[in-house]
């Protein structure tokens, strides 16, 4: 059984640029690194959002042969509170555009984009309504 999101992995060459770069979006330290410090990590975890999702960035060297050379595969789309605003943010610190900003359906307020990372990782970001029915009807259920 599924029972929810638990990690997505993204690869880099330079793990502790990768961590920085994303620390710097997140305005948030990673709360793991192994090995532990003073040694290079190998691998960095983030907590996000509502849910405290993992995103795991890991030396590229790890990575499948496939995903060590280009981007792609499946896109992970994190919901953000303003589309556009985060679209601009990610530009700012270096990431390029994957796909624009994709308006979908006929007026429900479903928008979705994505980014190359400077490291060579696709990073979806989206607004999705049913995101934040289904957080607010948990807060109301709690």
């Amino acid at each position: 059984m599924f029972r929810g999101f638990a990690t997505i992995s993204f690869y880099a060459d330079d793990v502790s640029a990768a961590a920085d770069w994303y620390a710097e979006l997140f305005g948030a330290k990673p709360y793991y690194a192994f090995p532990p410090a003073p040694a290079a990590p190998a691998y960095i975890e983030f907590r996000v959002g509502d849910d405290e999702d993992e995103l795991g960035l890991i030396d590229r060297r790890y990575a499948p042969p496939a995903a060590a050379t280009t981007p792609g595969g499946a896109v992970m789309h994190w919901h953000v509170d303003d589309l556009e605003a985060t679209v601009a943010r990610l530009l700012e610190l270096g990431a390029t555009e994957y796909q624009p900003i994709t308006h979908h359906g006929s007026g429900e307020g479903f928008a979705t984009a994505s980014v190359v990372d400077p490291f060579g990782n696709v990073l979806g970001v989206m607004n999705n309504p049913h995101y934040r029915e289904m957080l607010a009807a948990r807060k109301g259920a709690a």
